[in-house]
C-alpha cells in the first residue's frame, strides 16, 4: 500500500485536534451516557483488546452495549438478545463509539482507517495482511462503515479497507466522519 495522499503527519494532526475538541465539546454528553450505561449495565465502558497497527495489541473504548455476560466474539458472532436497550440506542446512532476519541488522543487509532478486529478473527487478520491493511492506525470509520460492509464478510471488508487506503484524501477523511456522524452505515451485525 503506498503512503497516505495525504501526509500521515497531517491526518495524525487532524486526527488530534478533531479528537480532542471533539472530547471537550462532547464531554457533557459523554458524562450523560456514562451516568445512563452505569444505571443500564454497571459498567458503562467497555474494554477489548483488539489487533493495532502492526498487530500490536491495544485496549479498544466503547460505551458498553451488550450484558456483561457476553462471550467475547466478534459482534457479528454474538446474539442479538445481548443488546441492552439502551445499548440498542448506543449503536444505532454511533454514539458508542464516543470514548474511542481517547484512543485516539493517545495514537492508537486514527478518526478515519479500517475498524480494529478481535485476535481471534484470524480470516480477516490474514486478508488484511495480505493487502497491507494492517500497517496503518485501526480507524473509528472508514469506506467499508459508512457503505455497510462488516466484518461477516473478512475477504470484502480487507478488499475494501486496501481500496480506501490507496485512495484516501483529505476530503475523502472528511466525508468519511460527516457520513458518519449523519449515520451512514450500519456498524457491524448481530445475529438475530
Amino acid at each position: 500500500i503506498r503512503d497516505f495522499m495525504p501526509a500521515k503527519s497531517l491526518l495524525r494532526f487532524l486526527d488530534v485536534v478533531i479528537a480532542f475538541f471533539g472530547l471537550l465539546l462532547l464531554s457533557p454528553i459523554i458524562f450523560l451516557l456514562y451516568l445512563f450505561a452505569l444505571l443500564d449495565t454497571g459498567q458503562p465502558i467497555f474494554r477489548q483488546i483488539r489487533v493495532g497497527k502492526h498487530q500490536r495489541p491495544f485496549e479498544l473504548l466503547k460505551f458498553r452495549s451488550m450484558r456483561l455476560d457476553t462471550a467475547s466474539v466478534a459482534t457479528h458472532l454474538a446474539d442479538e438478545s445481548a443488546i441492552t436497550r439502551l445499548g440498542k440506542f448506543l449503536r444505532r446512532t454511533k454514539l458508542d463509539e464516543l470514548p474511542q476519541l481517547w484512543n485516539v488522543l493517545k495514537g492508537e487509532m486514527s478518526l478515519v482507517g479500517p475498524r480494529p478486529c478481535l485476535f481471534n478473527q484470524e480470516a480477516l487478520i490474514a486478508a488484511r495482511q495480505d493487502k497491507g491493511v494492517l500497517d496503518v492506525l485501526p480507524g473509528i470509520t472508514g469506506l467499508a462503515q459508512v457503505n455497510g460492509i462488516d466484518m461477516s464478510d473478512p475477504e470484502r471488508l480487507a478488499e475494501w479497507d486496501e481500496r480506501m487506503l490507496q485512495q484516501l484524501t483529505i476530503v475523502d477523511y472528511f466525508k468519511y466522519l460527516i457520513l458518519t456522524v449523519v449515520g451512514r452505515g450500519s456498524g457491524d451485525r448481530v445475529r438475530s
